[in-house]
């Protein structure tokens, strides 16, 4: 009988736990510096998963190697719920990174967030007006644009590097700690060229102070409005986008995940904050379910790894 008790205390104590999360404050790792996308969606996600949930929701920036530092960091944290990751797709940095410190395996997935894609700029003192312009001084200068890159395996580094492969010229990257960095080394007259994630220059645009030429798929995006599509701008062919996502370690209970995946999909349906992400230049992509987000996730990453494996790059 003192068994058959002890057994019903402890699938009521457990349904109690599950039934109380969130119970106190959630930690939201991104692996970039302020200023850029990563840190601009990660706080948007937190504002919105803090009123849903009713904890605080902190954001931490742990900038370096590419994300991997703070995805490392995660893919280490209890799974239990309170450690999350806004990361773009892991399968890049896998790929690019001999010891990235993780897996795919050490993830599971809570929501896709946001997609977009780069915007690329000059400097508006620039000749160039066009990526035709572009193309046409790199192919006769191979190596003398110097472009501002956010860090390997960033979406602005793969923006770039499949730039080049589609129109046949060759960028002397100088790799940052994020997009906000790189941007400001365009803007101070170090390099000449920076894909960029919108959030991180548009503001930029709007004061004059960068030059658009572009945005990184064939036609304009309604996110990133007066920037004109590849196709137009003189380099058909070229389509890159990115994307944002929620992670939390392998093995956190279902039921978390799922109460993370309501409050943010709740939170990415108010008209207000798909607006706040649209100014930014990018749509808000909330996924369906975690297994949606996990089987898109699973479907893209051989896009992914292609990429990487065709640019070349490694990063020991």
């Amino acid at each position: 009988m003192k068994l058959i008790s002890a057994f019903l205390l402890f699938i009521f104590l457990g349904t109690a736990n599950a039934q109380s999360f969130p119970s106190r404050p959630i930690r939201l790792f991104t692996g970039y510096p302020p200023g850029g996308s990563a840190d601009f969606l990660s706080r948007v996600m937190a504002d919105e998963l803090s009123k849903e949930l009713g904890v605080a929701v902190v954001v931490e920036n742990k900038p370096g190697a590419g994300g991997n530092i703070a995805a490392e960091l995660v893919s280490k944290a209890p799974a239990d719920g309170y450690t999350l990751l806004n990361a773009t797709d892991k399968a890049i940095n896998i790929a690019l990174y001999k010891n990235p410190g993780y897996s795919d395996k050490d993830f599971d997935g809570v929501i896709r967030v946001a997609r977009g894609p780069t915007v690329i700029v000059v400097h508006p003192s620039s000749p160039f007006k066009s990526l035709k312009d572009v193309v046409d001084y790199a192919k006769a200068n191979p190596g003398k644009l110097f472009n501002a890159s956010a860090g390997f395996g960033s979406a602005p580094h793969l923006a770039s590097v499949l730039f080049e492969s589609v129109a046949g010229v060759q960028f002397t990257s100088v790799q940052f700690k994020g997009g906000g960095p790189a941007t400001q080394s365009l803007i101070a007259g170090d390099t000449q060229i920076n894909f960029a994630t919108p959030p991180t220059v548009m503001g930029f645009v709007r004061g004059g102070r960068v030059r658009a030429l572009a945005v990184s798929q064939p036609k304009p995006s309604p996110a990133v409005p007066g920037v004109p599509g590849a196709e137009e701008a003189g380099l058909p062919g070229y389509n890159y986008t990115f994307s944002f996502g929620l992670y939390v370690p392998k093995g956190t209970p279902r039921e978390a995940i799922r109460t993370l995946h309501a409050a943010g999909l709740k939170g990415l349906s108010k008209p207000e904050v798909r607006e706040k992400i649209a100014v930014q230049g990018m749509d808000a992509a909330p996924s369906a379910s975690p297994e949606q987000f996990n089987a898109e996730v699973a479907a893209e990453a051989p896009m992914w790894t292609k990429l990487v494996r065709d640019s070349g790059a490694k990063v020991e």
